[in-house]
């Protein structure tokens, strides 16, 4: 940390951000931060969607509760919440072999969910895309971390900032979530 404070008191960072760590692990960083008048960080890039909510359970609250912006990565599950068809054949199938391994050893329960974000969409009149985001800034997210390989692919997730959902359609996406194995840091 002090190594990190460093680099914000010469002016070569604004501020800082950490990712991809267990909540004890981010805590503790912080706390090593407050106690020794270090910089403390002000994002946290975790790995967060629909089909992957583990770090409801300790992370998130600890940024919450030390206001620190969350800025996940992965925020459509590699494009599975973005489509009905679960094995599409795209770039990132083809390349991205870690998005397989977190994904398809849960592919029967979480396809539920794909589901019912087809379901939603519908209903708006909308992307699956516009429904997982929009679920996604439903829950505090600061601003989730989009990868794409055609700009109209951007312009459909900045759509999900028109789309506001119920606690009704919130409870409807969440329902069947059953948890996964931890991921950890990659």
């Amino acid at each position: 940390m002090e190594a990190l404070h460093s680099l914000v008191k010469a002016g070569k960072v604004r501020s800082l951000g950490a990712s991809a760590m267990y909540g004890y692990q981010f805590a503790e960083l912080q706390l090593v931060a407050r106690d020794n008048g270090f910089t403390p960080f002000v994002s946290m890039q975790n790995h967060y969607n629909l089909l992957y909510r583990e770090d409801e359970r300790e992370l998130i609250p600890i940024c919450r509760q030390q206001n620190v912006a969350l800025t996940p990565y992965s925020p459509l599950a590699a494009g599975r919440l973005s489509r009905l068809e679960w094995n599409a054949d795209t770039k990132r199938s083809q390349t991205d072999k870690t998005a397989v391994s977190k994904y398809d050893s849960t592919q029967e329960s979480d396809y539920q969910i794909v589901l019912r974000v087809h379901e939603l969409a519908q209903k708006h009149e909308a992307t699956m895309t516009r429904i997982a985001l929009a679920w996604q800034l439903s829950k505090g997210v600061a601003s989730p971390i989009i990868g794409a390989t055609k700009a109209k692919y951007f312009d459909d997730a900045v759509g999900a900032l028109d789309i506001r959902l119920t606690e009704e359609e919130i409870h409807f996406l969440e329902e069947l979530y059953t948890p996964h194995k931890v991921v950890g840091a990659l």
